[in-house]
């Protein structure tokens, strides 16, 4: 549950709106990007694809979906004959900026139709949207299992005391961070609530001890994510639709990745993966593996899935 934390980027001290509103390049910029090489050795795909060419994978690390797709593009990427390589960012606004100005190639795991919403309407015009690759993902407020009164975001008005005032969340820059804050909790008349921000592994630690603790306690928590079913939470209704609607990830590309890289943009269009198909990804790169080891996590789920990815060009 905790080893992602090494991969963490910490969080810059930008603040949403003024990374919005930065025109400059990422790397311009001087901020939280840093590069690592490819991480797949290309497994065993029939190849085909034009060899000189590097395909820059961006990506928010403790995002599990983001980190566990991008191996997993890395590896049948690079069997088809392209370079590969990983930028991990800190922040959901840079990586937008970093995509629109061609800083990444892709970003292959993204909510652009609710949660990044505000991002797409900044920056969608110098972006690319190759394929939805997954339907029905949902942002959420949890509690554990054991506090059973608890069912709805509605039953939370007026317990502010009982959960010491503070819902746990993830990253200031998160598209769920702003729909709680703006959204949710004042739609909901949760007074007295603070929504504390951090990290997506802080939260979950915060959840890991009020568990150990059998205390209540309320986080942010969306599907898919592995965290869903290793921890024992139950998704609050939202009976109000403050949430929004349920919506598709995505993977994102910068504009005219297409004609530049056909063979790559023609194969992540019939990639798509169902909600089974992509928990057992995740799980397999999170928690089967160690940390480090998510290329070596890839061979193995694509062994044990062979007919989950669409054919390779040749094979």
């Amino acid at each position: 549950m905790t080893k992602r934390n090494s991969l963490w980027t910490p969080n810059s001290s930008v603040t949403r709106r003024s990374a919005l509103v930065g025109g400059a390049g990422l790397m311009g910029l001087g901020l939280a990007a840093c590069g690592s090489e490819g991480g797949g050795d290309g497994g065993n795909g029939g190849g085909g694809g034009p060899e000189g060419k590097t395909i820059t994978l961006g990506y928010i690390a403790s995002w599990t979906d983001g980190l566990s797709t991008a191996y997993l593009l890395d590896n049948r990427l690079t069997a088809m004959g392209y370079t590969v390589e990983h930028e991990t960012i800190s922040e959901a606004a840079l990586l937008y900026a970093g995509l629109a100005q061609g800083d990444v190639s892709m970003y292959p795991s993204a909510w652009p139709e609710v949660t990044h919403a505000d991002y797409m309407d900044e920056y969608g015009e110098d972006i690319e949207d190759l394929v939805a690759y997954y339907e029905g993902a949902k942002l959420n407020f949890s509690v554990p299992e054991y506090v059973d009164d608890i069912t709805s975001i509605a039953d939370l008005k007026g317990q502010a005391d009982r959960f010491g005032g503070k819902i746990y969340g993830i990253e200031p820059g998160a598209g769920i961070t702003a729909a709680a804050q703006d959204d949710v909790i004042p739609g909901y008349g949760l007074d007295g609530f603070e929504l504390v921000t951090s990290s997506t592994p802080a939260m979950l630690t915060e959840l890991q001890n009020a568990i150990d603790a059998e205390e209540d306690i309320v986080v942010t928590l969306w599907t898919p994510f592995w965290a869903m079913t290793a921890f024992p939470v139950v998704p609050l209704e939202d009976p109000d639709g403050l949430f929004g609607e349920p919506e598709s990830l995505h993977h994102l590309a910068h504009k005219g990745f297409s004609d530049e890289n056909p063979e790559a943009a023609e194969w992540i269009a019939q990639a798509t993966m169902t909600d089974e198909e992509f928990g057992s990804l995740e799980d397999m790169v999170v928690n089967q593996f160690e940390e480090g080891q998510e290329a070596e996590a890839v061979e193995k789920w694509l062994e044990e899935n062979p007919d989950v990815m669409p054919p390779l060009p040749g094979e």
